[in-house]
């Protein structure tokens, strides 16, 4: 009866041991628990938050950039972080993950930033500036600029221009680049010898019939 009893003792032992290893929580990884959500006591269901973990040795850095600028950001580009908390320093940056997925609303999407702060530690939720060198894949090359009253805006974001040829107005889809006081930049499209239409352009049809007339400087 004893060593029965013994038996039963270590079983429960056990089961409470298992029990127990089943409700450890191990970090993923090195941090500053920032928020605990649950109580002592009570009852969690799997995949209920019970702790916000805040990693302190890599600070990541989210912007929004336009999205006319999608296609000239990549991982090569390089990148300067400006923390508001150190205006005079100016951390390395590597872009880690380029989100292609817009915000209808700002028109831009999200780039993810991993900064290189050496010894100096940049506090998490705090705001930073980032510089992005971009890549000028026209460089020694010829730009095709054009007024920006020439540009139409699409519904989804998307420019058109009309080119004038032959007497008929063809609508052509580009993308743009850099914009400015001189116009707008189009990386693709329409060519240096297209002639595009800047003034009534909105209310043009495809294949329309025009009259181009030189008017004074």
């Amino acid at each position: 009866m004893t060593e029965a009893a013994l038996m039963a003792a270590k079983a429960a032992e056990a089961s409470a041991l298992e029990e127990l290893t089943r409700h450890r929580l191990p970090a993923p990884f090195s941090g500053v628990i920032s928020a605990k959500l649950t109580e002592v006591g009570e009852w969690v269901n799997r995949g209920t938050t019970v702790l916000e973990l805040v990693a302190t040795n890599k600070v990541r850095l989210d912007v929004k950039v336009p999205q006319e600028r999608f296609s000239e950001i990549n991982r090569q580009n390089t990148v300067e972080v400006i923390p508001d908390v150190f205006p005079d320093k100016r951390f390395k940056g590597t872009i880690n993950a380029i989100v292609p997925v817009s915000d209808p609303q700002a028109r831009a999407f999200l780039v993810r930033i991993l900064i290189d702060t050496g010894d100096i530690s940049l506090l998490p939720g705090t705001s930073a500036k980032a510089i992005i060198g971009l890549n000028d894949n026209q460089q020694n090359q010829q730009r095709t600029i054009i007024p920006r009253d020439a540009l139409l805006l699409h519904p989804d974001g998307g420019y058109s221009v009309f080119v004038v040829k032959d007497g008929i107005a063809k609508r052509h889809k580009v993308s743009i680049g850099n914009q400015s006081s001189q116009g707008v930049t189009i990386l693709s499209g329409i060519t240096l010898d297209d002639r595009v239409v800047t003034r009534g352009n909105e209310v043009l049809r495809d294949g329309q019939n025009v009259t181009i007339v030189d008017s004074e400087q």
